[in-house]
């Protein structure tokens, strides 16, 4: 598929991604975004994101990003990096009601929900599908900028072992293009605010070891959060931080959305357990190494320790 040919005759494009949006749905959708905008200028293009972590402000197109306004019909509707329309948030409806839908995803637990597809579960991230969608010779360094972000994001700076020898030839192709790939890795992956640091030695003092099920957990209450000032985005990179223990293959993190609500992030280092699978038991998604669900209980701990048993129980297969 070549989004060009898919852009022929159509006079208005909405494009969105999944809530709570992270580094490679923000690249992705930026990216095809500015790229309509470079180079179909008669189309009129909309794109809607839950707000977005600072970080990833400085892309190009962040401050056209709109939440949404009611119901629209558009000719095209693009979803990125986004499983299901569930995951859509507020911004289903502009889906369902469009003419015609394309979906771009990487997510192993994608339900084929459009009326074109292109997922590819093993690939990178999406903004690698990007790339391989858009016309090469019309890749920008603002463009880049915005691929490159989610590549970054979903390989963990090309540490995980989503990476292959395709993604980093696309990072070279877009590092060719004059980005300032050093800086965009510090501002968006390594560099945190003081409330973050606060938050991740609180996370870290109070976090908990399984050894015989091989996990580390912690959680963050709203109580907590609210001492800190702090909120859901400046808790980014904990459950990352869990994950590298030594002697660990599991990490698990909890915050409280809302009074007894918890939103779950799971991280793997091996194969031995599907986090997708065990992801959409709780009706989340995500990738056999990372992913992400809801829960609802008055004790968290406890809440841990159902994952953990799952965890367990997974790895005797």
């Amino acid at each position: 598929m070549r989004l060009d040919e898919e852009l022929k005759d159509v006079k208005s494009v909405g494009i969105s991604g999944h809530i709570r949006p992270d580094g490679d749905c923000i690249g992705s959708s930026l990216a095809v975004y500015n790229y309509i905008r470079r180079y179909f200028p008669q189309i009129d293009v909309r794109l809607y994101l839950e707000p977005i972590p600072k970080i990833y402000t400085f892309l190009q197109g962040a401050e056209d990003i709109e939440q949404a306004d009611g119901g629209r019909a558009f000719d095209l509707f693009i979803v990125l990096d986004c499983s299901d329309t569930m995951r859509l948030g507020a911004h289903a409806a502009f889906f369902e009601q469009a003419a015609r839908t394309l979906c771009i995803d990487h997510h192993i637990s994608n339900r084929i929900f459009a009326d074109q597809n292109v997922i590819v579960a093993d690939a990178s991230s999406t903004c690698e599908l990007v790339y391989g969608v858009l016309d090469e010779e019309k890749i920008t360094k603002e463009i880049a900028e915005c691929l490159y972000c989610g590549l970054i994001s979903d390989t963990g700076v090309f540490q995980y072992s989503c990476t292959k020898s395709s993604t980093m030839e696309i990072a070279g192709k877009l590092m060719d293009l004059g980005i300032d790939y050093p800086s965009i890795v510090d501002r968006t992956f390594y560099e945190k605010t003081y409330v973050q640091n606060k938050l991740l030695g609180h996370a870290l003092l109070n976090c908990r070891l399984y050894e015989k099920e091989g996990c580390i957990a912690s959680v963050i209450s709203m109580e907590e959060m609210g001492r800190y000032g702090a909120h859901p985005k400046d808790l980014e990179g904990i459950v990352s931080q869990l994950r590298v223990t030594k002697e660990i293959d599991t990490a698990i993190f909890l915050y409280e959305l809302e009074k007894n609500a918890y939103k779950v992030s799971a991280r793997n280092k091996s194969d031995q357990v599907d986090l997708a699978a065990l992801a959409l038991k709780y009706q989340g998604g995500g990738h056999k190494k990372a992913a992400g669900f809801s829960l609802t209980g008055e004790d968290p701990w406890e809440l841990i320790g159902e994952i953990v048993r799952e965890v367990a129980a997974m790895r005797q297969e």
